[in-house]
Protein backbone atom coordinates (compact mmCIF):
# COMPACT_ATOMS: atom_id res chain seq x y z
CA UNK A 1 0.00 0.00 0.00
CA UNK A 2 2.92 2.38 0.69
CA UNK A 3 4.08 1.95 -2.90
CA UNK A 4 0.53 2.71 -4.15
CA UNK A 5 0.39 5.87 -2.04
CA UNK A 6 3.79 7.02 -3.33
CA UNK A 7 2.74 6.51 -6.94
CA UNK A 8 -0.53 8.38 -6.31
CA UNK A 9 1.35 11.26 -4.70
CA UNK A 10 3.71 11.51 -7.69
CA UNK A 11 0.78 11.52 -10.11
CA UNK A 12 -0.95 14.28 -8.16
CA UNK A 13 2.23 16.36 -8.00
CA UNK A 14 2.50 16.20 -11.77
CA UNK A 15 -1.18 17.14 -12.09
CA UNK A 16 -0.93 20.07 -9.69
CA UNK A 17 2.24 21.38 -11.33
CA UNK A 18 0.97 21.05 -14.86
CA UNK A 19 -2.51 22.45 -14.32
CA UNK A 20 -1.53 25.93 -13.21
CA UNK A 21 -4.52 26.10 -10.87
CA UNK A 22 -7.67 25.35 -12.83
CA UNK A 23 -6.67 23.68 -16.09
CA UNK A 24 -7.58 20.20 -17.23
CA UNK A 25 -4.70 17.77 -17.51
CA UNK A 26 -4.27 15.52 -20.53
CA UNK A 27 -5.82 12.55 -18.68
CA UNK A 28 -8.99 14.53 -17.91
CA UNK A 29 -8.33 15.37 -14.26
CA UNK A 30 -9.12 18.95 -13.26
CA UNK A 31 -7.75 21.03 -10.41
CA UNK A 32 -10.03 23.38 -8.46
CA UNK A 33 -8.69 26.35 -6.52
CA UNK A 34 -11.16 26.45 -3.62
CA UNK A 35 -10.17 30.04 -2.71
CA UNK A 36 -10.93 31.62 -6.10
CA UNK A 37 -14.07 33.27 -7.42
CA UNK A 38 -15.26 32.12 -10.83
CA UNK A 39 -17.51 33.68 -13.50
CA UNK A 40 -21.26 33.05 -13.26
CA UNK A 41 -23.07 30.56 -15.49
CA UNK A 42 -26.79 29.88 -15.84
CA UNK A 43 -27.93 26.42 -16.94
CA UNK A 44 -31.26 24.76 -17.72
CA UNK A 45 -31.82 21.38 -16.07
CA UNK A 46 -33.63 19.93 -19.10
CA UNK A 47 -30.66 20.83 -21.35
CA UNK A 48 -28.46 18.47 -19.31
CA UNK A 49 -30.75 15.66 -18.13
CA UNK A 50 -34.02 13.94 -18.93
CA UNK A 51 -36.64 14.87 -16.35
CA UNK A 52 -39.60 12.67 -15.39
CA UNK A 53 -42.40 13.47 -12.93
CA UNK A 54 -44.05 10.67 -10.94
CA UNK A 55 -47.12 11.36 -8.77
CA UNK A 56 -47.22 8.89 -5.87
CA UNK A 57 -50.39 6.89 -5.31
CA UNK A 58 -52.87 8.74 -3.06
CA UNK A 59 -54.67 5.68 -1.68
CA UNK A 60 -55.01 5.84 2.11
CA UNK A 61 -52.55 3.00 2.76
CA UNK A 62 -49.82 4.78 0.78
CA UNK A 63 -50.04 8.28 2.26
CA UNK A 64 -46.50 9.32 3.14
CA UNK A 65 -44.48 12.40 3.87
CA UNK A 66 -41.41 10.27 3.46
CA UNK A 67 -38.00 10.27 1.92
CA UNK A 68 -37.05 8.63 -1.37
CA UNK A 69 -34.58 5.91 -0.41
CA UNK A 70 -33.88 3.84 -3.50
CA UNK A 71 -35.00 3.65 -7.12
CA UNK A 72 -34.67 0.44 -9.11
CA UNK A 73 -35.66 -0.45 -12.64
CA UNK A 74 -39.25 -1.14 -11.60
CA UNK A 75 -39.62 -0.07 -7.96
CA UNK A 76 -39.31 3.07 -5.82
CA UNK A 77 -38.71 2.65 -2.07
CA UNK A 78 -39.87 5.35 0.34
CA UNK A 79 -39.77 5.54 4.14
CA UNK A 80 -41.35 7.96 6.56
CA UNK A 81 -39.11 10.41 8.42
CA UNK A 82 -39.36 12.84 11.31
CA UNK A 83 -42.51 12.70 13.43
CA UNK A 84 -43.96 10.24 10.90
CA UNK A 85 -41.16 7.70 11.44
CA UNK A 86 -43.54 4.82 12.15
CA UNK A 87 -41.39 2.13 10.58
CA UNK A 88 -43.45 2.08 7.39
CA UNK A 89 -41.65 1.33 4.13
CA UNK A 90 -43.65 2.00 0.95
CA UNK A 91 -42.93 0.38 -2.40
CA UNK A 92 -44.26 2.04 -5.55
CA UNK A 93 -43.81 1.09 -9.19
CA UNK A 94 -42.01 3.48 -11.55
CA UNK A 95 -45.34 5.08 -12.48
CA UNK A 96 -46.08 5.84 -8.83
CA UNK A 97 -48.71 3.16 -8.24
CA UNK A 98 -48.59 1.66 -4.76
CA UNK A 99 -47.37 -1.93 -4.62
CA UNK A 100 -47.29 -2.60 -0.89
CA UNK A 101 -46.59 -1.16 2.55
CA UNK A 102 -44.10 -3.04 4.71
CA UNK A 103 -43.60 -2.59 8.44
CA UNK A 104 -41.21 -4.82 10.39
CA UNK A 105 -40.71 -2.43 13.29
CA UNK A 106 -39.96 -4.16 16.58
CA UNK A 107 -37.18 -5.61 18.67
CA UNK A 108 -37.50 -9.27 17.79
CA UNK A 109 -35.68 -11.43 15.24
CA UNK A 110 -36.04 -10.09 11.70
CA UNK A 111 -37.25 -6.68 12.89
CA UNK A 112 -35.74 -3.18 12.83
CA UNK A 113 -36.11 -0.65 15.61
CA UNK A 114 -35.78 2.38 13.33
CA UNK A 115 -35.31 1.96 9.56
CA UNK A 116 -32.53 3.98 7.99
CA UNK A 117 -31.00 3.85 4.53
CA UNK A 118 -32.82 1.39 2.22
CA UNK A 119 -31.26 -0.19 -0.86
CA UNK A 120 -33.27 -2.08 -3.48
CA UNK A 121 -31.61 -5.02 -5.21
CA UNK A 122 -34.11 -6.09 -7.86
CA UNK A 123 -31.63 -8.43 -9.53
CA UNK A 124 -31.67 -10.57 -6.39
CA UNK A 125 -35.26 -9.73 -5.33
CA UNK A 126 -33.99 -8.23 -2.08
CA UNK A 127 -34.11 -5.07 0.00
CA UNK A 128 -31.41 -4.01 2.47
CA UNK A 129 -32.59 -1.94 5.44
CA UNK A 130 -30.16 -0.23 7.83
CA UNK A 131 -31.26 -0.52 11.46
CA UNK A 132 -30.54 2.95 12.83
CA UNK A 133 -31.30 2.32 16.50
CA UNK A 134 -29.81 -1.13 16.89
CA UNK A 135 -27.04 -0.95 14.33
CA UNK A 136 -26.46 -3.55 11.65
CA UNK A 137 -28.58 -4.29 8.61
CA UNK A 138 -31.54 -6.52 7.76
CA UNK A 139 -32.35 -8.14 4.44
CA UNK A 140 -35.91 -8.77 3.22
CA UNK A 141 -37.41 -9.90 -0.03
CA UNK A 142 -39.47 -7.35 -1.94
CA UNK A 143 -42.62 -8.49 -0.12
CA UNK A 144 -41.13 -7.79 3.30
CA UNK A 145 -40.29 -11.38 4.25
CA UNK A 146 -37.17 -11.55 6.42
CA UNK A 147 -34.20 -13.39 4.91
CA UNK A 148 -31.09 -12.61 6.99
CA UNK A 149 -29.35 -9.94 9.01
CA UNK A 150 -25.86 -8.48 9.39
CA UNK A 151 -24.56 -7.48 12.81
CA UNK A 152 -23.00 -4.11 13.48
CA UNK A 153 -19.32 -4.11 12.49
CA UNK A 154 -17.31 -2.59 15.32
CA UNK A 155 -17.98 1.14 15.50
CA UNK A 156 -18.88 1.49 11.81
CA UNK A 157 -22.14 3.22 10.93
CA UNK A 158 -23.99 2.53 7.67
CA UNK A 159 -24.45 6.21 6.82
CA UNK A 160 -24.89 5.91 3.04
CA UNK A 161 -25.27 2.53 1.33
CA UNK A 162 -25.66 1.69 -2.37
CA UNK A 163 -25.34 -1.18 -4.84
CA UNK A 164 -21.78 -1.53 -6.10
CA UNK A 165 -22.44 -4.53 -8.31
CA UNK A 166 -24.66 -7.62 -8.29
CA UNK A 167 -22.86 -9.23 -5.34
CA UNK A 168 -21.61 -6.25 -3.32
CA UNK A 169 -22.69 -3.07 -1.56
CA UNK A 170 -20.58 0.03 -1.13
CA UNK A 171 -21.07 2.09 1.99
CA UNK A 172 -19.74 5.17 3.72
CA UNK A 173 -19.36 5.06 7.49
CA UNK A 174 -19.94 8.30 9.34
CA UNK A 175 -18.24 6.70 12.35
CA UNK A 176 -17.13 9.27 14.88
CA UNK A 177 -17.07 9.77 18.63
CA UNK A 178 -16.56 13.06 20.42
CA UNK A 179 -14.77 12.82 23.76
CA UNK A 180 -13.97 16.02 25.68
CA UNK A 181 -14.09 18.03 22.49
CA UNK A 182 -11.73 15.69 20.63
CA UNK A 183 -12.97 13.72 17.64
CA UNK A 184 -12.15 10.05 17.37
CA UNK A 185 -12.85 7.76 14.45
CA UNK A 186 -11.50 5.32 11.91
CA UNK A 187 -9.08 6.47 9.24
CA UNK A 188 -10.91 4.78 6.37
CA UNK A 189 -14.62 5.36 5.86
CA UNK A 190 -15.50 3.59 2.60
CA UNK A 191 -16.06 -0.16 2.46
CA UNK A 192 -17.19 -2.89 0.07
CA UNK A 193 -19.54 -5.44 1.66
CA UNK A 194 -20.60 -8.91 0.55
CA UNK A 195 -24.39 -8.97 0.07
CA UNK A 196 -24.73 -12.59 1.15
CA UNK A 197 -23.03 -12.59 4.56
CA UNK A 198 -22.31 -8.92 5.35
CA UNK A 199 -18.55 -9.43 5.46
CA UNK A 200 -16.20 -6.56 4.57
CA UNK A 201 -14.21 -7.63 1.54
CA UNK A 202 -12.45 -4.32 0.94
CA UNK A 203 -11.56 -1.35 3.13
CA UNK A 204 -10.83 1.49 0.75
CA UNK A 205 -7.69 3.41 1.70
CA UNK A 206 -7.57 7.02 0.54
CA UNK A 207 -4.15 8.63 1.02
CA UNK A 208 -3.90 11.72 3.25
CA UNK A 209 -1.81 12.99 6.14
CA UNK A 210 -3.81 14.41 9.05
CA UNK A 211 -7.47 13.49 9.55
CA UNK A 212 -9.86 16.41 9.04
CA UNK A 213 -13.49 16.55 10.16
CA UNK A 214 -16.30 18.43 8.42
CA UNK A 215 -17.91 19.55 11.65
CA UNK A 216 -17.72 22.31 14.24
CA UNK A 217 -17.80 21.69 18.01
CA UNK A 218 -19.07 24.53 20.18
CA UNK A 219 -18.05 25.38 23.74
CA UNK A 220 -20.74 23.03 25.09
CA UNK A 221 -19.22 20.12 23.14
CA UNK A 222 -22.14 20.05 20.68
CA UNK A 223 -21.23 19.03 17.12
CA UNK A 224 -22.55 20.79 14.00
CA UNK A 225 -21.92 18.70 10.90
CA UNK A 226 -21.64 19.59 7.22
CA UNK A 227 -24.04 17.06 5.66
CA UNK A 228 -22.78 16.98 2.08
CA UNK A 229 -22.66 13.72 0.15
CA UNK A 230 -19.31 11.94 -0.12
CA UNK A 231 -20.39 9.02 -2.32
CA UNK A 232 -21.83 9.78 -5.76
CA UNK A 233 -22.52 7.71 -8.91
CA UNK A 234 -20.88 8.45 -12.23
CA UNK A 235 -22.96 8.32 -15.42
CA UNK A 236 -23.63 4.77 -16.58
CA UNK A 237 -21.03 3.06 -14.32
CA UNK A 238 -18.56 3.44 -11.44
CA UNK A 239 -18.55 5.78 -8.43
CA UNK A 240 -16.72 8.74 -7.03
CA UNK A 241 -15.75 8.96 -3.37
CA UNK A 242 -14.56 11.93 -1.36
CA UNK A 243 -12.57 12.02 1.88
CA UNK A 244 -12.46 15.56 3.26
CA UNK A 245 -8.89 15.00 4.54
CA UNK A 246 -7.62 14.33 1.02
CA UNK A 247 -6.70 16.77 -1.74
CA UNK A 248 -8.21 14.45 -4.34
CA UNK A 249 -11.66 13.13 -5.15
CA UNK A 250 -11.34 9.66 -6.63
CA UNK A 251 -13.32 7.35 -8.84
CA UNK A 252 -13.45 3.75 -7.67
CA UNK A 253 -13.27 1.13 -10.40
CA UNK A 254 -14.88 -2.34 -10.54
CA UNK A 255 -11.68 -3.94 -9.19
CA UNK A 256 -11.80 -1.50 -6.20
CA UNK A 257 -8.76 0.45 -7.37
CA UNK A 258 -8.78 4.24 -7.18
CA UNK A 259 -8.27 6.72 -10.01
CA UNK A 260 -7.81 10.48 -9.37
CA UNK A 261 -10.87 12.38 -10.62
CA UNK A 262 -10.74 15.95 -9.24
CA UNK A 263 -7.77 17.57 -7.48
CA UNK A 264 -7.97 20.64 -5.27
CA UNK A 265 -5.64 23.45 -4.27
CA UNK A 266 -4.51 24.73 -1.82
CA UNK A 267 -4.04 21.58 0.19
CA UNK A 268 -6.69 20.96 2.85
CA UNK A 269 -3.80 20.17 5.17
CA UNK A 270 -2.53 23.77 4.96
CA UNK A 271 -5.84 25.58 5.59
CA UNK A 272 -7.21 27.06 8.82
CA UNK A 273 -10.14 27.35 8.69
CA UNK A 274 -10.49 24.60 6.13
CA UNK A 275 -12.42 24.96 2.89
CA UNK A 276 -13.82 21.56 1.93
CA UNK A 277 -14.61 20.46 -1.63
CA UNK A 278 -17.63 18.16 -2.02
CA UNK A 279 -18.78 16.38 -5.19
CA UNK A 280 -22.27 16.90 -6.55
CA UNK A 281 -24.01 15.39 -9.56
CA UNK A 282 -21.69 14.32 -12.38
CA UNK A 283 -22.97 14.29 -15.97
CA UNK A 284 -21.15 13.49 -19.19
CA UNK A 285 -20.40 17.20 -19.69
CA UNK A 286 -20.69 18.88 -16.28
CA UNK A 287 -19.06 18.19 -12.91
CA UNK A 288 -21.10 19.88 -10.19
CA UNK A 289 -19.46 20.46 -6.81
CA UNK A 290 -19.49 22.76 -3.81
CA UNK A 291 -16.98 24.38 -1.50
CA UNK A 292 -17.89 24.79 2.18
CA UNK A 293 -15.84 26.92 4.57
CA UNK A 294 -15.53 25.58 8.10
CA UNK A 295 -17.10 28.62 9.74
CA UNK A 296 -20.47 27.87 11.29
CA UNK A 297 -23.12 30.48 12.11
CA UNK A 298 -25.16 28.95 14.94
CA UNK A 299 -27.85 31.66 14.70
CA UNK A 300 -28.65 30.93 11.03
CA UNK A 301 -27.55 27.26 10.88
CA UNK A 302 -25.45 28.13 7.82
CA UNK A 303 -21.97 27.47 6.47
CA UNK A 304 -20.39 29.67 3.73
CA UNK A 305 -21.02 27.70 0.52
CA UNK A 306 -20.13 28.23 -3.14
CA UNK A 307 -21.65 26.12 -5.91
CA UNK A 308 -19.20 25.31 -8.70
CA UNK A 309 -19.41 23.49 -12.01
CA UNK A 310 -16.70 22.35 -14.39
CA UNK A 311 -17.73 22.42 -18.05
CA UNK A 312 -15.79 19.73 -19.91
CA UNK A 313 -16.66 21.25 -23.28
CA UNK A 314 -15.45 24.74 -22.40
CA UNK A 315 -12.69 23.40 -20.14
CA UNK A 316 -13.50 26.01 -17.51
CA UNK A 317 -14.90 26.39 -14.00
CA UNK A 318 -17.93 28.52 -13.12
CA UNK A 319 -20.16 29.43 -10.24
CA UNK A 320 -23.60 28.36 -11.37
CA UNK A 321 -27.35 28.34 -11.02
CA UNK A 322 -29.47 25.59 -12.62
CA UNK A 323 -33.12 26.37 -13.40
CA UNK A 324 -36.08 24.03 -13.91
CA UNK A 325 -37.56 24.90 -17.31
CA UNK A 326 -41.02 23.58 -16.37
CA UNK A 327 -41.62 26.79 -14.41
CA UNK A 328 -42.37 30.17 -16.02
CA UNK A 329 -40.32 31.94 -13.37
CA UNK A 330 -36.70 31.02 -12.67
CA UNK A 331 -36.94 28.05 -10.30
CA UNK A 332 -33.46 27.03 -9.07
CA UNK A 333 -32.52 23.38 -8.64
CA UNK A 334 -29.74 22.17 -6.35
CA UNK A 335 -27.36 19.57 -7.76
CA UNK A 336 -25.60 18.85 -4.50
CA UNK A 337 -26.91 17.58 -1.18
CA UNK A 338 -26.44 20.32 1.43
CA UNK A 339 -29.39 20.15 3.83
CA UNK A 340 -31.91 20.91 1.09
CA UNK A 341 -34.72 18.63 -0.21
CA UNK A 342 -32.59 16.83 -2.78
CA UNK A 343 -32.83 13.04 -2.64
CA UNK A 344 -29.94 11.00 -4.00
CA UNK A 345 -31.28 7.60 -5.01
CA UNK A 346 -27.70 6.60 -5.77
CA UNK A 347 -27.57 4.68 -9.00
CA UNK A 348 -25.90 5.23 -12.33
CA UNK A 349 -29.16 5.89 -14.21
CA UNK A 350 -30.70 8.43 -11.83
CA UNK A 351 -28.11 10.69 -10.16
CA UNK A 352 -30.74 12.41 -8.06
CA UNK A 353 -34.41 13.09 -7.54
CA UNK A 354 -36.40 15.75 -5.72
CA UNK A 355 -39.54 15.32 -3.65
CA UNK A 356 -41.98 18.06 -4.71
CA UNK A 357 -44.57 18.70 -2.02
CA UNK A 358 -48.16 18.76 -3.27
CA UNK A 359 -49.15 21.94 -1.41
CA UNK A 360 -46.25 23.86 -2.98
CA UNK A 361 -47.10 22.56 -6.47
CA UNK A 362 -50.78 23.42 -6.06
CA UNK A 363 -49.86 26.95 -4.98
CA UNK A 364 -47.56 27.34 -8.00
CA UNK A 365 -50.36 26.07 -10.26
CA UNK A 366 -52.88 28.51 -8.82
CA UNK A 367 -50.41 31.36 -9.22
CA UNK A 368 -49.85 30.51 -12.89
CA UNK A 369 -46.18 29.64 -12.39
CA UNK A 370 -46.11 26.33 -14.33
CA UNK A 371 -45.51 25.93 -18.05
CA UNK A 372 -47.73 23.76 -20.20
CA UNK A 373 -46.49 20.18 -20.02
CA UNK A 374 -46.43 17.01 -17.94
CA UNK A 375 -45.82 18.69 -14.57
CA UNK A 376 -48.71 21.11 -14.98
CA UNK A 377 -50.95 18.26 -16.15
CA UNK A 378 -50.16 16.25 -13.00
CA UNK A 379 -50.59 19.19 -10.63
CA UNK A 380 -53.99 20.05 -12.10
CA UNK A 381 -55.33 16.82 -10.50
CA UNK A 382 -53.74 17.30 -7.06
CA UNK A 383 -54.97 18.83 -3.85
CA UNK A 384 -52.64 20.23 -1.14
CA UNK A 385 -52.92 17.02 0.92
CA UNK A 386 -51.87 14.71 -1.91
CA UNK A 387 -48.75 12.60 -1.79
CA UNK A 388 -45.56 14.23 -3.11
CA UNK A 389 -44.62 14.23 -6.79
CA UNK A 390 -41.19 12.75 -7.45
CA UNK A 391 -39.00 14.52 -9.99
CA UNK A 392 -36.59 11.95 -11.40
CA UNK A 393 -33.50 13.41 -13.05
CA UNK A 394 -31.94 10.88 -15.40
CA UNK A 395 -28.78 10.65 -17.45
CA UNK A 396 -29.34 10.68 -21.18
CA UNK A 397 -28.45 7.45 -22.93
Amino acid sequence: MKRTNLITAIILLVIMTGCGGDEQSEDGIITVDVTKRYPQKELILQDIFDVEYIPLDDADEYVTSGSIQSIGKNIIAVRNVGIDMTGDIFLFDRKGQGLRKINRKGQGPGEYQTPGNIVLDEDNNEMFVVNLAGGGMLVYDLFGNFKRSFKKIGELIFTVVANFDRDHLIFYSGDRNIVNGNIEGTRNQFFIMNKKDGSIIKEIEIPFNEKKWALFIDTDNRPYTIYNRLLMPLPHSHWIIAEVSSDTIYSILPDYSLSPFIARTPSIQSMNPEVFLFPGVISDRYYFMQTVKKIYDVSTNEWPRTDLVYDRQEKALFEYVVYNDDYLSKKPVKLILDNRPVEFALNNEIPFCIRLEAYELVEAYRNGELKEGRLKEIVSTLDPESNPVIMLVKHRK
